[in-house]
């Protein structure tokens, strides 16, 4: 699959002091493949299947957890806690440490250690079976070392090389509506009683997310300017507003329920810099924006939903329940007031 063999990788690793993921895109390879290249030199191929794996995180106590798409990346601090497993799909709920998964994505995992001046860093780190990341785990000062060497012990697979196959990644699903069933779409949506519904009934309309929010209108979606974005973090900060904030891939997605506490822009990125929490933010890498509002037992549920030119979904971002402490008149007037895609185009 590569030009470039697993000593030529190690070699490049040394040398570069980018992030593995900026080099391997520049080199034109997955993620996985530099991490798979460090085996037997500070990487140790582990067992992926979650309900192994899990257990074994949180006897590690305190750590900081990253999920990544192409354009976000979520980092939070805290202990992997109340895990749910299940064949499709399975959960870790925790104040700080809150995740989605599915498991068949979940496919090449690595537990990894790197000495350099600054010390020892240690991590597990997970792929999916084209080498793009899909959830990494890294220990902090706080972490048990014990735990992390029983985990290094109880998780080694028996096979241990520093090549892997990974296959073609696939394409991202583009846009798909049916509107000749947008009368369906907009009935039944109307009559949700939650948001998990919402999947359901597009699949059964053979439409997907962007797809339906394209064909349906207002009020069910409205689209915002790409300024939308900008302003939606900036007025969460000002305004102290508590969101739940979704970022995630094919195989992961991790959730922040909060606030935005410290801004710190950098060129493209829309950074939050929170003592446990922080967000990085691609806002080049976005393209559309929509504000949805989907109808539940609790009442409406409205969100700002962000994606890239391809149609992928970068990510959510919901008002706090009132019971964890939002407030849903002052999130849905926040919504309201971002700037709308006709303003934009004025």
């Amino acid at each position: 699959m590569s030009e470039h063999s697993p000593a030529d990788l190690r070699r490049l690793l040394a040398e570069d002091p980018a992030r593995p993921f900026d080099l391997a895109a520049r080199l034109g390879l997955p993620e996985g493949a530099l991490v798979a290249a460090q085996v037997g030199h500070g990487a140790l191929r582990i067992d992926s299947t979650l309900g192994r794996l899990f257990p074994a995180i949180q006897s590690l106590g305190e750590v900081m957890a990253l999920t990544r798409n192409r354009s976000c990346v979520i980092e939070k601090v805290g202990t992997y806690n109340d895990f749910h497993d299940g064949d499709h799909a399975a959960m870790t709920v925790d104040p700080e440490i809150d995740m989605r998964m599915f498991p068949r994505q979940w496919v090449h995992a690595f537990a990894v250690e790197k000495t350099d001046d600054s010390g020892t860093r240690r991590s597990v780190q997970v792929f999916d079976a084209a080498g793009d990341a899909v959830h990494k785990v890294h220990l902090r000062a706080t972490s048990d070392l014990a735990a992390w060497e029983a985990l290094k012990r109880d998780l080694a697979m028996p096979e241990q090389s520093d090549s892997a196959e990974f296959r073609a990644r696939e394409p991202v699903d583009p846009p798909r509506a049916a509107p000749d069933r947008v009368d369906t779409l907009r009935r039944e949506w109307n009559e949700m009683t939650d948001t998990h519904q919402f999947n359901t009934l597009i699949r059964r309309l053979k439409m997907n997310r962007l797809g339906a929010y394209r064909v349906i209108g207002a009020p069910q979606a409205r689209p915002l300017a790409v300024e939308a974005v900008p302003a939606l973090i900036e007025r969460v900060h000002q305004s102290g507003t508590g969101v739940m904030f979704f970022v995630g891939n094919q195989g992961c997605i991790e959730i922040h329920s909060g606030r935005f506490e410290v801004l710190k822009p950098m060129g493209p990125w829309l950074n939050v810099m929170d003592p446990r929490f922080n967000l990085h933010l691609r806002g080049d890498h976005v393209a559309e924006v929509w504000a949805v509002e989907k109808p539940t037992k609790r009442g409406p549920a409205i969100s700002v939903e962000a994606f890239d030119a391809e149609g992928a979904l970068i990510f959510q971002c919901f008002g706090l329940r009132p019971e964890k402490g939002g407030d849903a008149a002052a999130w849905a007037a926040l919504v309201a007031d971002l700037p709308a895609q006709a303003e934009a185009a004025e």
